[in-house]
């Protein structure tokens, strides 16, 4: 049986406090025991799009565990009186579970994205872990109508992993929609991982990752990502406007 998971709110969403060592046994643990877990791996853009869609928010509610991606979680806990250890990333989680995968032999199937990507992420998964099994990988172009056709493949594969990677308003509803018929026990929405560990993307230097400017290295690469970047300024200021209410 696993521990249970010490959290904290932020606006009323409930985040992991645990390292991102600790999330890693937790998920093995889970993964093991055969407990199915949704990942959802959050940013503050996800947070207001909670407060603004209630049904976003009762999604969010829906998963098992949700981790702080974004760096504005971790500084919106410090203000908030509340301390988390650290960010747990996504695309850092992806490689610390198929590292983790390679001592277990465990099975991924990868989803999403488009089919130049999605295949260079699988091929560049497979070399880098090859005591893990990429089973199967498709792209993230298909309609409700073809979900019952990509769900028989998936359970058919019977995966340990399921990285989910068809944008953050689309893969969490559809994982919460279908998890109970895919069975897998880890399923983690990802966001543009796929296109970091394709090569099509770079991931920022370390130093701005420090210094909390990812997003900005992020934009730079990605200037269509501007309208929905601007949600971030309006969390800062809610952050600051309300820091006795945070963590309530």
């Amino acid at each position: 049986m696993t521990k249970p998971v010490p959290k904290i709110k932020i606006f009323g969403i409930p985040f992991s406090k645990m390292s991102m060592q600790e999330t890693v046994e937790h998920l093995t643990d889970s993964i093991e025991s055969n407990i199915q877990t949704h990942v959802i791996t959050a940013n503050p853009i996800m947070v207001m799009t909670a407060l603004e869609k209630p049904q976003y928010k009762e999604m969010m509610f829906k998963s098992d565990l949700i981790v702080p991606d974004g760096a504005g979680i971790i500084w919106a806990a410090k203000q908030g009186g509340s301390p988390i250890t650290e960010r747990v990333t996504g695309i850092e989680l992806i490689h610390e579970l198929m590292a983790k995968g390679e001592k277990h032999h465990w099975k991924v199937y990868l989803l999403g994205t488009s089919q130049e990507i999605i295949e260079s992420a699988a091929n560049t998964l497979q070399l880098q872990y090859p005591q893990v099994r990429v089973v199967g990988y498709r792209n993230g172009f298909f309609t409700a109508e073809q979900d019952a056709e990509v769900i028989a493949e998936i359970t058919e594969l019977q995966p340990h992993l399921l990285f989910v990677a068809r944008g953050a308003e689309t893969q969490e509803p559809w994982i919460v929609k279908h998890r109970k018929q895919l069975g897998v026990p880890l399923i983690m929405g990802v966001g543009g991982s796929f296109d970091v560990i394709s090569g099509k993307l770079k991931r920022a230097p370390q130093w701005m990752q420090k210094s909390k400017l990812e997003w900005l290295f992020r934009l730079v690469q990605e200037p269509k990502r501007l309208p929905r970047m601007m949600v971030i300024p309006k969390f800062m200021i809610k952050v600051m406007r309300n820091r006795d209410n945070i963590t309530k």
